[in-house]
């Protein structure tokens, strides 16, 4: 039996007076328990906490320097004469430009629009934080600390925030009272590598890519060895809460997200940063969801190496909007492919890429994750909303 160290003294006597301590040290020795046998009982920090990045002169809010109608940082791979905006690009939306909303993170991933309250979360992963922003009045909160360095976060159809953890290494649900259910956390009977992107189909499924770059050190996540043989895509079912696996042949599956009809899985292959022969595309399977299985794998869209793509999204007419990040800084921003593979358009944005979503009241604002800041551009379509 375990004595408590007493932590309140008597009135007008100092919670750390010498007396408190030497009746604390009194308690130890008669339990028979060491100091170092106390401090065996320990458990590691819940990954990186805390040193908030200054914000600084070169990151100002608002749009873009050098911003005018209509905006440069949007190009169209359609080429012709000069028109009203990039000729077929969605993403220009007329009297608009590519603004930077809030800044001063360390790595921001994993957007995720809630309608009702008209707000943004992301995670900061370094800083081990789910931050919040909130359209209504631009203001910018710590929704949650520490988040085991989550990534990937999205939403289930009864309005629940499902979030991939680093150093968690699970999927977790926040109930809508602010619980948290643990969805997946192994496979085998072994622990998962590091959950990164989740999306949830409409049966209530949720489907999540499981790489191994939040194991790899102590920045985003707690360095550990990786349990599973294969970086895997997974299923769990919406009943029993069996965990699946429907695609094992990944290098690092990283972004996931269907397609509005839900007959397409699309997943960003971030193998490339394991070495360079390895590929960096997203694949495109054949999707059953009632029968919760892919199938007829294909590469949809070739990314221009050494950049690769981290998030992906959809709009409502199939349209795949993608992040491309850490290589020639010209790519630096987002890009968007029609649904057979064929590129419409760039989005430029001065810092690497990592993820993006849809919001708005009107679905039709595009938020971008890019590195140490969130932007935000309004198009001319609406997200598709699936989570």
């Amino acid at each position: 039996m375990t004595t408590r160290l007493p932590i309140t003294t008597g009135a007008g006597e100092p919670v750390l007076a010498r007396r408190t301590l030497l009746k604390g040290a009194a308690a130890v020795a008669a339990t028979g328990m060491s100091i170092g046998a106390a401090g065996a009982a320990s458990v590691a920090p819940l990954g990186q906490t805390g040193a908030p990045t200054m914000s600084t002169a070169p990151l100002p809010l608002g749009p873009l320097p050098g911003s005018r109608y209509p905006d440069a940082h949007l190009e169209s791979a359609k080429k012709g004469p000069p028109t009203f905006g990039p000729p077929g690009f969605p993403a220009f939306a007329g009297t608009m430009a590519v603004e930077r909303v809030a800044t001063g993170f360390r790595w921001a991933e994993g957007p995720v629009y809630f309608a009702a309250g008209r707000y943004l979360l992301f995670s900061d992963i370094p800083n081990n934080r789910i931050m919040r922003f909130s359209e209504d009045d631009g203001h910018l909160s710590v929704y949650r600390q520490p988040s085991m360095n989550s990534n990937g976060n999205t939403i289930d159809r009864e309005g629940r925030l499902i979030t991939c953890e680093h150093s968690g290494r699970r999927v977790t649900r926040t109930e809508l009272d602010g619980s948290i259910t643990v969805i997946a956390d192994k496979f085998n009977g072994k622990r998962l590598n590091s959950p990164n992107d989740a999306v949830v189909t409409a049966d209530g499924a949720i489907w999540f890519s499981d790489p191994a770059y939040g194991i790899g050190g102590f920045y985003e996540g707690i360095k550990a060895e990786p349990e599973q043989e294969k970086k895997n895509v997974y299923r769990v079912d919406p009943k029993s809460g069996e965990v699946k696996v429907v695609a094992d042949d990944f290098v690092e599956p990283n972004g996931i997200t269907i397609s509005p009809d839900e007959k397409k899985l699309y997943v960003c292959e971030t193998g490339f940063t394991d070495g360079p022969d390895n590929p960096s595309h997203i694949r495109v399977f054949d999707l059953d969801v009632a029968g919760g299985k892919v199938s007829n794998s294909k590469v949809f869209a070739e990314m221009p190496k050494p950049s690769i793509t981290d998030g992906i999204r959809c709009d409502t007419e199939g349209r795949v909007w993608c992040s491309v990040g850490w290589g020639d800084p010209n790519e630096d921003g987002v890009r968007c492919y029609t649904p057979s593979g064929d590129l419409l358009g760039k989005i430029h944005i001065p810092e690497t890429v990592a993820n993006l979503c849809f919001g708005g009241q009107q679905r039709n604002r595009l938020y971008i994750c890019g590195s140490t800041s969130l932007y935000a551009v309004y198009t001319s379509v609406q997200g598709a909303m699936k989570p």
